[in-house]
């Protein structure tokens, strides 16, 4: 059973950084790449940042600031993604994802990838 387990988001101050994981399990992603979107307050669901789980290519999202740094622990089984200097339009619902394509990560058609995790809310205050 696929299982892609996100935590670490929460409340934080604007400014402030945080560290979401995502916990991996039951699936050899071997060609996946392990993808963070967000989806925020009336918007659709966004592509933040992508790696290849064997290899270590990563892309952002068009429209992500380097606020926002990609990494994996690959005998751990993990993906992280390191936010900081925070803003409160940031606040919203964090999903990690694997998919074999890039170009669906890219094109966030999140109809089209195969496994998400149920999602971390985080919320920046003023």
């Amino acid at each position: 059973q696929v299982r892609l387990v996100e935590s670490g988001g929460g409340l934080v101050q604007a400014g402030g950084s945080l560290r979401l994981s995502c916990a991996v399990s039951g699936h050899t992603f071997s060609r996946y790449y392990m993808a963070w979107f967000r989806q925020t307050a009336g918007n659709e669901r966004e592509f933040i940042a992508a790696t290849g789980w064997s290899s270590q290519y990563t892309t952002y999202g068009d429209s992500m600031e380097d606020r926002f740094t990609i990494s994996k622990d690959y005998w751990g089984n993990m993906v992280y993604l390191q936010i900081d200097r925070l803003k409160i339009e940031d606040t919203g619902v964090y999903y990690c994802a694997a998919e074999p394509s890039l170009s669906t990560i890219r094109a966030a058609d999140i109809t089209r990838i195969d496994y998400w995790g149920q999602g971390t809310q985080v919320t920046v205050s003023s």
